[in-house]
């Protein structure tokens, strides 16, 4: 079997389990787990479907970064509830999901999947740092379009797109970014940052849209290209030179925000899938017995056992 390393956006999963589960899905104590076994489900799919000998679960150690934030202040403000009570600002997380987080990470330990965060980081910039320094085909598992930024058919680094549901999952190479975009998937961060993303409160240049910011993209090869060009008032119209100069101090610090980090000193870990050892597997039947997980829990050891080298 050839190594592939399949790297989870695991918020975007777990929320995606907790809203396509009934809340009903209860552990005997009333603690609602449906999030906890649709990630379980989630993962069992993917494993069978994609058979990755590599898996990391990428999490937000910070979901809204402190250094974003103070480039661009709207940064995932809406996603933001201000607790005028205690002070601090937090993420809008259900509280049936939110008692369900430390649960899922207990799961994963019990199942040997390996979890990676980094201080002052989010999950795209785990994802974007271990994709770019792995030396094997990966496959990022998102419902984040940002991350089309990191495909690479070069590099082998594909996306498995999640937006339309677990049962339409959508293999994203470079040719799927070009068809849908006009760009390539080098150019998409440039791409997002010309036109905005008002579900990360990305307010993007005015009155320029995805065709304008592929149009210019397609011209100028990327945006210091852009930029230059309205600077010299070639190959534009003054219209839209207008905008991009009007645009410039948006334009000077959202490259930032907007690409995802790929340096980071993540460690080596040990991300190999592998059958569960004695002592794992009676762990993880603890676990399913205090929290209810029964047939989920049971179909991702088995997807495990399908593992081992054939």
């Amino acid at each position: 079997m050839t190594d592939r390393l399949m790297l989870l956006d695991s918020a975007s999963l777990y929320f995606r389990a907790f809203y396509g589960v009934p809340d009903t899905v209860r552990a005997p104590d009333g603690t609602p787990v449906n999030a906890v076994r649709g990630f379980l489900d989630i993962i069992t799919r993917l494993v069978t479907t994609y058979e990755p000998t590599h898996l990391v679960a990428c999490w937000d150690d910070d979901w809204r970064p402190q250094w974003r934030v103070d480039l661009i202040p709207t940064y995932k403000t809406h996603r933001v509830a201000v607790v005028t009570a205690v002070g601090p600002d937090v993420e809008v997380v259900p509280d049936p999901l939110e008692v369900q987080v430390p649960i899922i990470r207990q799961t994963l330990d019990a199942l040997g999947i390996r979890i990676v965060g980094a201080a002052a980081h989010e999950a795209d910039d785990i994802i974007g740092s271990l994709a770019t320094q792995a030396t094997v085909p990966v496959d990022i598992v998102t419902g984040d379009r940002d991350l089309f930024q990191l495909v690479d058919d070069a590099s082998e680094v594909r996306v498995i797109y999640t937006a339309r549901g677990m049962s339409n999952l959508e293999v994203v190479t470079d040719a799927t970014v070009v068809k849908k975009y006009g760009v390539l998937p080098s150019q998409y961060a440039d791409f997002a940052t010309l036109r905005g993303d008002s579900s990360d409160g990305l307010p993007g240049v005015a009155g320029i849209g995805e065709k304008t910011a592929a149009t210019l993209l397609a011209t100028h090869g990327d945006l210091a290209g852009i930029i230059a060009a309205a600077d010299a008032g070639e190959g534009m119209s003054a219209g839209l030179r207008s905008k991009i100069m009007a645009g410039l101090p948006y334009l000077a610090v959202a490259p930032t925000v907007v690409e995802v980090v790929k340096d980071l000193e993540l460690g080596e870990g040990d991300s190999q899938l592998r059958p569960l050892d004695d002592r794992s597997r009676a762990d993880a039947a603890s676990l399913a017995e205090q929290w209810a997980l029964g047939s989920s829990m049971t179909r991702i050891i088995d997807a495990l056992d399908a593992t081992a080298p054939r």
